[in-house]
């Protein structure tokens, strides 16, 4: 896979949008080492850097979180949420909407791959937490289902 300059450009405008201060990227030995301004370098001395300019770490994948109104449906990666397979389509689904825990509910696109968002529960689709098109974070909460109904 090659890069182009548009790529870079998109990555570092997630960067950009993101929490995290800095991203060591590599493709087939291309290495892209990209930090915020006044981020810490890898070889910079650790006790001189504060603690808020080191990059969170990323945790590892958890299953939807339980919250009052049903359960979480999170982003599984850093990208752009959309709520149809492509412009113009009908959206996966819609409030009210019942799923399967295989269902799709969403696609979250980073570099032109497409990550399918599955419900993860069986229920009905009470909230839409996130806006068609824009960026989502790692984690967040994508859109919110009422497990059972």
């Amino acid at each position: 896979m090659k890069l182009t300059h548009d790529d870079v450009e998109r990555i570092l405008k997630l960067l950009e949008a993101s929490a995290f201060e800095a991203l060591d990227l590599e493709i087939d030995g291309l290495k892209l080492s990209l930090r915020r301004r006044g981020a810490a370098s890898a070889g910079a001395d650790p006790a001189a850097v504060p603690p808020s300019a080191s990059a969170p770490s990323p945790a590892a994948p958890s299953p939807p979180s339980s919250t009052v109104g049903g359960t979480d449906v999170l982003a599984p990666v850093l990208g752009t949420f959309y709520r149809a397979p492509k412009p113009g389509a009908a959206p996966f689904v819609e409030i009210g909407a019942k799923v399967a825990p295989d269902t799709v509910v969403c696609i979250v696109e980073v570099m032109k791959l497409m990550t399918s968002v599955t419900a993860g529960v069986a229920g009905e689709v009470v909230e839409l937490l996130a806006t068609d098109g824009t960026l989502v974070e790692y984690g967040q909460p994508l859109l919110r289902i009422r497990p059972g109904a």
